[in-house]
């Protein structure tokens, strides 16, 4: 007789499977690692925060050479789809000890809950928590506060950035600070976008010559977020949708979008870039596109020349 665990019910290879017993495998990812004290490579240091029942954090400080010196402060959202990956991951731990290192920022990386455990919005709530929490700091009367953030954060500074889901998350993260107060009246500086998840119906039509990545797109969307109203023209996916709020109200002064020329999302960050140009948004925007890249390939292999420039261009953009 086969088990349950032997009947799979969705099958979103390679990406993830579940089974009829609940079971949860993700295909795909790189192992968890733990925090280190100083990276041998880039000398950064990192460790892990608990912000909530629910959200967790890796912490990261470069080398600080003065004590009383105080660097921008970045919020990071990792990829995945909405329900692989960790920001305790190898690939992401990589990362962005590169980007601190170069960049001379506090970062505090997110470990949101993920699909299908916790359809979205959990994710999108998890984040607003974390940038809540990060806010609060600037409250001296707080009684637990993160040392690191307290010393060394400089909260006229603070920016938000993500990759691929991660970057969806940072698109209505910002959108929402554009309507509610963080804490403090704290603002956002910047926001980057990398390989931003837009996806729409209009864009699923007009093909790219990879029908599996093309319904991939459509399926992951689905699967981590199934009560989401018009599918995958809802304006968490879709921010051109007819009825999204309008990108005038981003909730920060700078946008840097990057995007890959072979990847299928490219399209929707280019629109997404026009979209905000023609918003009437008072803020600086940058367009970043990479060629000859597919999806996430400064993640996966960050010695690449490219991928080392694209670093480049996020390190500048947080040393505004």
């Amino acid at each position: 007789m086969v088990s349950n665990s032997s009947h799979i019910v969705t099958d979103l290879f390679p990406v993830i499977r579940v089974y009829k017993d609940g079971k949860v495998e993700r295909l795909f990812g790189s192992q968890y690692v733990p925090p280190s004290p100083e990276d041998p490579i880039t000398g950064v240091s990192s460790k892990d925060i608990t912000i909530s029942p629910e959200v967790s954090a890796r912490l990261y400080l470069p080398k600080i050479t003065d004590p009383n010196q105080r660097l921008p402060i970045l919020v990071y959202i990792h990829g995945g789809g909405f329900c692989i990956e960790s920001a305790f991951s190898f690939d992401h731990q990589r990362h962005i000890n590169l980007l601190v290192s170069q960049a001379k920022v506090v970062a505090v990386s997110v470990e949101y809950r993920l699909a299908p455990e916790h359809p979205l919005p959990a994710a999108y709530e998890d984040c607003w928590a974390a940038l809540q929490w990060v806010a609060s700091h600037i409250d001296n009367s707080s009684m637990e506060r993160e040392p690191w953030l307290v010393s060394h954060g400089n909260f006229n500074k603070l920016y938000v950035g993500g990759d691929s889901a991660g970057a969806n998350i940072v698109h209505n993260v910002v959108l929402r600070a554009g309507a509610e107060s963080l804490y403090g009246d704290v603002k956002i500086l910047g926001a980057f976008l990398t390989q931003p998840y837009f996806w729409s119906s209009n864009l699923a039509s007009k093909g790219c010559g990879n029908p599996r990545v093309e319904t991939l797109a459509t399926e992951i969307w689905m699967f981590a977020y199934p009560s989401a109203q018009r599918g995958i023209d809802n304006p968490m996916i879709n921010p051109l949708a007819d009825g999204a709020p309008s990108l005038a109200r981003l909730g920060c002064s700078r946008l840097l979008v990057n995007v890959a020329e072979k990847d299928i999302l490219r399209n929707g960050g280019i629109l997404y870039v026009d979209a905000v140009k023609e918003s009437g948004w008072k803020g600086e925007i940058e367009l970043l596109e990479v060629e000859g890249k597919d999806h996430s390939f400064h993640i996966f292999n960050p010695e690449d020349k490219e991928a080392k420039i694209q670093m480049q261009v996020l390190a500048s953009f947080l040393m505004y």
